[in-house]
């Protein structure tokens, strides 16, 4: 079928069992939004296509928890859930006395690290979690950052970032983002890191005139194939120029980083790469730079009133 110009695989809900519906209905989709409004269209979009008993609720994860019980009374999964997807809030700020005990990551307010901690917390064991977050997540040095990709790295497996290009959240936000793909459970090996330069829709201001070049299906396939693709890296020859769109790095590497998780950091350079660099490439890389070093003034004014209240 054919979708904003460009042509989707149709699923497989139409062969769906009566059971397999069921579950579909009633016990596969959850969700949370502080906003009403938020809560209203979500839960209205679902009910149109079939899922009136998703539960979409009215309810801010960092500042309230469930104990076990009233997760049953809700009818939400206890043990944590298969998959988390996610596209969180970047660059918001939550109260620090209200933030609950169970997302706290040092002394950050920041909701793009909470809400990442949250959902570490929310997956049951071998679960999935793929979540966009704001570059700065990935190579942030503030001691909540590079404690939150330690517990990322040591306590889960990452098995990929995907850096995508700057503006695909146009005319929304023009913020520089990854997607970042982890399991619950184990440490890390290593990390696969995917770059894509297109997405298939031209990256101008509004972000929605379809062109020819997306990398997003080659780059998929290369993930689905991360072990046959591994193999393949591992055997390269490291002085050999290094076309591909995609590459590893071993969990020590990413540790003698800091937990360094961007795509760029562990790029095989070559002489072409050096001279063709995109320029919005770096202007992206500037610009959460300047996004860290705001969050970092904003962390230390924090420290110096609590200082002058005591």
């Amino acid at each position: 079928m054919e979708l904003d110009g460009k042509k989707h695989k149709r699923g497989l809900g139409d062969k769906l069992s009566a059971a397999q519906t069921s579950a579909l209905q009633s016990a596969t989709f959850y969700g949370n939004d502080v906003d009403p409004k938020m809560v209203r269209l979500a839960t209205m979009n679902l009910t149109l296509r079939g899922l009136a008993n998703v539960r979409v609720r009215l309810r801010n994860v960092l500042t309230t928890n469930l104990d076990n019980e009233k997760k049953e009374q809700l009818g939400l999964p206890a043990e944590g859930y298969h998959v988390v997807l996610a596209n969180p809030p970047f660059a918001g700020r939550v109260d620090k006395d209200r933030v609950v005990e169970e997302v706290k990551v040092g002394t950050s307010t920041a909701t793009e690290l909470l809400f990442l901690k949250y959902m570490m917390d929310n997956l049951r064991p071998g679960g999935r979690c793929g979540v966009i977050v704001p570059e700065g997540v990935l190579f942030g040095s503030t001691g909540a950052h590079k404690e939150l990709r330690r517990q990322l790295i040591e306590n889960n497996r990452v098995e990929a970032v995907l850096s995508l290009p700057g503006g695909v959240f146009q005319p929304y936000s023009g913020v520089k983002t990854s997607v970042l793909f982890f399991r619950k459970g184990g440490s890390t090996e290593n990390v696969l890191f995917l770059h894509a330069d297109n997405d298939g829709y031209k990256l101008d201001a509004n972000h929605d005139s379809p062109i020819e070049t997306d990398d997003l299906p080659g780059l998929a396939a290369v993930y689905r194939e991360k072990e046959e693709n591994f193999a393949t890296w591992r055997v390269r020859d490291p002085d050999a120029e290094w076309t591909a769109q995609w590459w590893f790095a071993d969990a020590a590497a990413v540790r003698t980083n800091d937990f360094n998780l961007s795509a760029g950091r562990y790029r095989p350079m070559s002489q072409s790469a050096v001279e063709h660099r995109d320029p919005r490439v770096l202007l992206d890389e500037l610009a959460a730079i300047e996004a860290e070093i705001v969050e970092e003034v904003e962390a230390l004014k924090a420290v110096l009133s609590d200082l002058s209240n005591t």
